[in-house]
């Protein structure tokens, strides 16, 4: 794999295997029940890393501090790949990072350093296992994050939602109440906070940074008329989020949709989407609450439906 290039502003950016992670596990009994919140487990000191495709050379866009920059990951079958952004709005081509990610139910992106790169992973396995790596560790340490996850059906990492220093998670459960754990920036989370109910209403929920334009953390959630709603960050863990309001109609036409930070490199925070055909789409952000996504523009014209999982 190539070193970074153009994107990653200090140094070398390196990813986890799940090869990695398994090991970490391994011989194991953490038995916390993510209900009452997930315990850390014992880190290992070995650390296999991926290093991240390089951006394009060509590239002379600069890369905006002012919302988070990350690849994009994929996972086919038990294939993870990465795309780097090429720093004009898409993707260069795939780099294969491991064949070990069957397992992987779900996976989020972090920035726990807060340089403006999401360079760690929260990861979970169809057992219900959260594995936690840190991709600038010096040390290699992975750690194993808790046991019980599998009671949520969605969990997404939207960034620093209770105005701490470090990255959070939201999850919601079977009877569509959302929680919020509030992250360490070592992997850990403090015991679950209770959101509200209703999320149930959602079959997409996604999200990074700033998509208002007030400096807080949002998420936006489809409903299953393909109405796409905001819900603005408040920066107050008891309350993370403000009553939705409504981006628009259309939105089911995807079958996915992510939040990737910062794609198109100026400042603000961005969508993809992926339509029934296979074809992927950038909505890029325009940090207006009222308007918060500009028209899209097709990034990926075929084969993005063989990715069971991107994040």
């Amino acid at each position: 794999m190539a070193n970074s290039s153009g994107l990653n502003r200090t140094g070398v950016l390196s990813r986890v295997t799940v090869a990695a992670i398994t090991a970490a596990l391994v011989g194991t009994t953490t038995a916390a029940v993510a209900a009452d919140a997930p315990e850390p487990g014992s880190a290992v000191a070995a650390k296999p890393a991926i290093t991240a495709p390089a951006a394009s050379a060509a590239s002379t866009t600069a890369a905006a501090a002012d919302a988070e920059l990350r690849f994009l990951g994929g996972v086919s079958g038990s294939t993870l790949y990465w795309y780097a952004p090429n720093g004009s709005g898409g993707y260069e081509a795939r780099e294969w990072a491991t064949d070990t990610w069957g397992s992987v139910k779900n996976a989020q992106q972090a920035d726990n350093d807060g340089d403006g790169i999401a360079d760690d992973t929260w990861i979970w396995y169809t057992s219900g296992t959260m594995a936690y790596g840190s991709g600038e560790s010096t040390d290699s340490s992975f750690t194993n994050v808790g046991s019980g996850w599998n009671i949520y059906n969605k969990i997404v990492s939207p960034g620093q939602l209770g105005g701490g220093a470090a990255t959070d998670i939201v999850a919601r459960d079977a009877s569509g109440v959302l929680w919020l754990y509030l992250g360490y920036g070592n992997g850990k989370v403090a015991p679950r906070v209770k959101v509200g109910g209703g999320w149930g209403a959602y079959n997409q929920i996604a999200g990074v940074g700033d998509l208002s334009g007030d400096g807080k953390a949002d998420i936006v959630a489809r409903d299953g008329s393909g109405i796409l709603w905001l819900h603005k960050g408040t920066g107050d863990y008891k309350a993370p989020f403000t009553g939705r309001t409504k981006i628009g109609g259309g939105w089911g036409a995807y079958n996915a949709i992510v939040g990737v930070g910062d794609l198109d490199w100026d400042g603000r925070s961005d969508l993809i989407a992926r339509d029934t055909a296979g074809r992927l789409y950038r909505h890029s952000g325009t940090g207006n609450a009222a308007a918060p996504f500009a028209q899209r523009v097709v990034i990926g014209t075929s084969g993005w439906n063989t990715y069971r999982l991107m994040f």
